[in-house]
């Protein structure tokens, strides 16, 4: 039996960084040192927010490795463009309750292997008590939380996720583990940002045990410390806390994804290490 040291990944992000330079671990300092694309030809894959961040990386190297993307979007971009994927569904918002329809009606290409609920909003300032934004705060939990669920359902109810064929994984947030905010937020704050989150873990675990009988795995990755618009006001921490291009996060997230099947279906894991994150 694997003790919780060789299951878990521990919460202090510069102490998890410096331990894997310790330990000198390649799975995490050199992610193409264990990853293995060849599973993504030929496969359709469903990227929601494919038009910028973390998003688009997973989509440019979707399309590098041979799979047929599908981006899946509120607006498109000029990178996104001049990836010329095979399809891009433009104009979805995942906080629209009645989108299904235009969703599955654009889609042509037949059904998805893989989806990739990746859509995510973080409001910049820094919350404190004096300084909540509810609006702001629901607007993160309708997007990172129901809008990975209303993309699903639609796409499930459609047709296009298959029992026995389809994979589903959820970017979540190591901001959604409640027992890390012990260590990562140890005076609180941004409320809306880690709730959202939390509230995602709940909505994929819900799906995962709900898809069992159907035989579609669901994962919940937190995808790392990436250098993006969203993480830009953590700048300051990206080096010691092994923050990463976005290009090299997409190469763990979909390495995770190759290793998910039903066994793992509705664990939380870390794409750094691979180990799992206490809820």
């Amino acid at each position: 039996m694997k003790s919780n040291e060789e299951t878990f990944s521990i919460p202090n992000q510069p102490a998890r960084f410096a331990r894997a330079k310790e330990e000198n671990n390649r799975r995490y300092l050199d992610i193409c040192s264990v990853y293995d694309p060849s599973y993504l030809k030929g496969k359709r894959v469903a990227v929601t927010g494919a038009n910028r961040g973390i998003g688009f990386a997973l989509a440019n190297e979707l399309k590098h490795q041979g799979a047929r993307v599908i981006g899946i979007c509120r607006s498109s971009s000029p990178g996104l463009e001049k990836l010329e994927l095979e399809e891009v569904v433009l104009d979805i918002d995942v906080t629209d309750d009645d989108m299904a329809p235009k969703l599955i009606s654009s889609i042509k290409g037949g059904p998805i292997d893989i989806l990739i609920n990746n859509a995510g909003y973080f409001y910049e300032p820094v919350e404190k008590i004096d300084s909540l934004n509810f609006k702001e705060e629901l607007k993160m939990i309708d997007i990172c939380a129901l809008g990975p669920l209303r993309v699903t359902a639609a796409l499930y109810n459609g047709g296009l996720l298959l029992p026995e064929k389809s994979k589903i994984a959820v970017i979540t947030s190591q901001g959604g583990s409640i027992g890390w905010r012990f260590v990562q937020n140890p005076e609180g704050g941004d409320y809306g940002h880690h709730m959202s989150k939390a509230a995602a873990n709940m909505m994929a675990v819900l799906l995962s045990q709900e898809f069992k009988s159907k035989s579609i795995p669901v994962g919940i990755l937190h995808p790392g410390f990436n250098k993006s618009d969203m993480t830009a006001k953590y700048a300051d921490i990206w080096e010691i806390e092994g923050a990463v291009d976005p290009m090299v996060g997409a190469k763990r997230i979909l390495h995770e994804i190759s290793l998910l099947d039903m066994t793992r279906s509705g664990k939380f894991i870390n794409c750094e290490d691979g180990l799992e994150i206490p809820w």
